[in-house]
């Protein structure tokens, strides 16, 4: 039995030893320390003291910290674990310095308070020395975020010919030390003097790149090709932005994880500056009409062969790569004898970051009238490539015309004598018969009495039956009457059909045709969705439209109109830039009708 106990005694002392150690380890000396990242620094700087305590204390106060201003904390952060039964405590309490001049100051004695006794920190001096070329000193949050975020314009480039393209490429450099919550646009650029077409950014992809010569992750936020509509020095206003950062902190969680701070920076691309040569005087042809680029050109025709009064088409079209959307076609010169229509003109153009490529092209609808032969010259189209530094011709082929069936001009003009005469005076209608003149006293063998016959009894219930007609247009007119939203969508209707027609007539003058254009798209909009004034936006009018499901092509071309008559303002748009505008109009118009 004695030896029974004694077994449980060892067993239950093996058990208690570990603990008994750490409370041992528990009980043990407190120590209140500080220390200091240097003691020697820069005035510009910065210093970091911690004051480490190996237990838990209360009513922590620090010194007045003369000659220095405190940037950052006071931040606490705690270490407590268990190895092998034995515990480990640390708690610190950290303050960044900025020095306020130069000198040598004491960082003086803090006092916490543990287990109802106060300890203190011994005293420790600091010299501040004139500033340093290189600081490394431990940065604020805001000193973190400023060289971890970096806003570049990327130029294609700064020395382009008049209207030859550029990009220009925002991106969003961050450093991975920090993280990018969100952001928002502060400033956009204004590009004037400039003809500019956005290139849509739908998905913001992160990819790795460098800057100044350090790893960095990035994404584009923004995209758009210029063409420049002025020569000489233009510059190109900076993109400013709001960014939501996350940035570390010394501080580490329950987990031992990185603690982050969040804070707000304003990053800028700033202003670029490009040169924009002029087209050289020297080799300008005669018929250039301010194409630049690389381009095709071609004349043809759906027929060469039909009777007089059949029509044909001949298409003047220009394929290539370059501002397709800022020169006027040359124009066929064509015989007296075919009557010819006005041009419908067809664009199929992309805007990519290298530019504008595609092909626009001018209808014509002839129809000849007389029988024999119609040439169509030769036509000039002259550019410029700006690769090359030269102008370049390109001349179409002669077509011939061959009207088989129909009058000639010869057959009619040989026409004898009173035939001849005849052939080109046609006499009125309302004078062939004028020589007829009636009796007075003539009258009808068959003339009813008016007393008893139709017309009297028509006559007779004729205001009764007006009376509840009048009822009803009285309380139909009421009814509209009442319809406030009803009248004001009619009077909209009426004027953006009014402004539409004001703009086609200012068809040539650019300020008076984009101002009418605008008002007949406003009054459209208040027509169909029901919108003030007040509420004339871009985003509104996206959203309303996304809520009535229009098909995205009629919201861009919506909204592209809307941008050239803001861009109007600013830069020059030519007679087939304006006319393309107007077709684009009716066309988003009367395909809205069939959606709304």
């Amino acid at each position: 039995m004695k030896s029974v106990w004694i077994t449980y005694l060892l067993v239950l002392s093996t058990c208690l030893l570990p603990s008994m150690e750490g409370w041992a380890q528990d009980k043990g000396a407190v120590t209140f320390e500080v220390s200091l990242s240097k003691e020697r620094l820069g005035i510009n700087e910065r210093l970091r003291v911690d004051f480490s305590m190996n237990k838990d204390g209360d009513n922590f106060s620090p010194p007045d910290f003369e000659g220095f201003r405190v940037v950052m904390g006071p931040s606490q952060s705690i270490s407590s674990s268990w190895i092998n039964g034995v515990r480990s405590y640390s708690k610190t309490y950290s303050y960044t310095l900025a020095p306020t001049a130069r000198g040598t100051f004491t960082i003086d004695q803090a006092t916490i308070v543990i287990d109802g006794e106060t300890y203190k920190s011994l005293p420790k001096k600091v010299e501040v020395t004139a500033a340093v070329d290189k600081p490394s000193d431990e940065m604020t949050v805001d000193d973190l975020a400023d060289q971890s975020l970096h806003l570049v314009a990327e130029v294609s480039q700064t020395n382009p010919y008049l209207n030859e393209a550029i990009s220009v490429v925002y991106k969003l450099f961050v450093s991975p030390s920090v993280t990018v919550s969100n952001f928002r646009p502060l400033d956009n650029p204004t590009y004037n003097n400039f003809w500019s077409q956005d290139m849509p950014v739908t998905r913001y992809d992160v990819k790795n790149g460098t800057y100044d010569g350090k790893n960095y992750r990035y994404v584009i936020l923004k995209r758009v090709v210029l063409y420049p509509q002025k020569s000489g020095e233009l510059e190109i206003e900076p993109l400013s932005l709001d960014v939501t950062v996350d940035v570390p902190t010394n501080k580490r969680d329950f987990f031992g994880g990185r603690v982050y701070t969040q804070t707000n920076k304003t990053v800028s691309a700033g202003r670029r500056t490009i040169n924009v040569k002029p087209l050289p005087e020297a080799g300008k042809p005669e018929n250039f009409r301010g194409a630049v680029g690389k381009f095709d050109f071609t004349v043809k025709t759906t027929k060469t062969e039909l009777n007089a009064s059949e029509s044909l088409q001949a298409i003047v079209e220009v394929k290539g790569k370059g501002n397709l959307k800022l020169f006027q076609l040359p124009e066929p010169s064509l015989p007296g004898s075919l009557e010819v229509y006005e041009p419908e003109f067809a664009e199929n153009v992309r805007t990519t970051l290298s530019g504008m490529q595609g092909s626009v092209s001018n209808s014509y609808t002839i129809v000849p009238s007389l029988r024999g032969k119609y040439p169509i010259p030769e036509i000039p189209f002259s550019y410029f490539d700006p690769e090359s530094g030269k102008y370049h011709t390109l001349t179409s082929d002669e077509i011939t015309i061959n009207v088989m069936e129909g009058p000639t001009a010869n057959a009619i003009s040989s026409l004898p004598g009173p035939a001849a005469s005849e052939s080109r005076n046609v006499v009125s209608a309302a004078n062939q018969f004028y020589f007829i003149k009636l009796q007075p006293n003539l009258s009808s063998k068959n003339r009813v009495p008016f007393f008893g016959s139709i017309q009297f009894y028509l006559w007779l219930l004729t205001p009764v039956l007006l009376i509840p007609m009048a009822v009803l247009l009285g309380k139909k007119r009421e009814a509209i009457a009442s319809d406030v939203a009803g009248n004001k969508i009619k009077r909209a209707n009426k004027l953006a059909r009014k402004f539409l027609s004001r703009a086609k007539s200012a068809l040539g003058d650019k300020e008076a045709f984009y101002i009418a254009l605008e008002k007949a798209l406003h009054n459209y909009l208040k027509a169909k969705l029901k919108i003030e004034t007040s509420e004339f936006s871009k985003d509104k009018i996206e959203a309303l439209f996304s809520e009535k499901k229009v098909d995205p092509a009629t919201t861009e071309g919506f909204l592209g109109l809307l941008s050239n008559c803001e861009m109007a303002r600013y830069s020059p748009f030519s007679n087939v830039q304006m006319q393309q505008d107007y077709n684009k109009a009716s066309e988003v118009i009367s395909s809205m009708d069939k959606q709304l």
